[in-house]
């Protein structure tokens, strides 16, 4: 069974900064891309970015410059470090980890609040 625990949501003024953690853990043999999405109230969930086990990046384009996907292939942890953070950047955050052999395992999701 795989896990992903998310972690470093919060409440963040405009123009701030927020890093976010996912890991995961259980029968893992390997994991290719890893990534989040974001989903605000009233709203369909959005593609934040994804990042390939080699290391390649692709982001939306509402968050290009300002959001940066990182991963440790050794600790199974993928990383979202948010900066220059707008209000509407306000969303539950779910990290995903597409894992060999068992498909895409999702995290819980984490709240980011961006207010004044």
């Amino acid at each position: 069974q795989v896990q992903l625990v998310e972690s470093g949501g919060g409440l963040v003024q405009p123009g701030g900064s927020l890093r976010l953690s996912c890991a995961a853990s259980g029968s893992i043999f390997s994991i290719n891309a890893m990534g989040w999405y974001r989903q605000a109230p009233g709203k369909q969930r959005e593609g934040v970015g994804i990042i390939t086990s080699g290391g390649t990046t692709t982001y939306a384009d509402s968050v290009k410059g300002r959001f940066t996907i990182s991963r440790d292939n050794a600790k199974n942890t993928v990383y979202l470090q948010m900066n220059s953070l707008k209000p509407e950047d306000t969303a539950v955050y779910y990290c995903h980890a597409d894992i060999s052999r068992l498909g895409r395992h999702w995290g819980q999701g984490t709240q980011v609040t961006v207010s004044s």
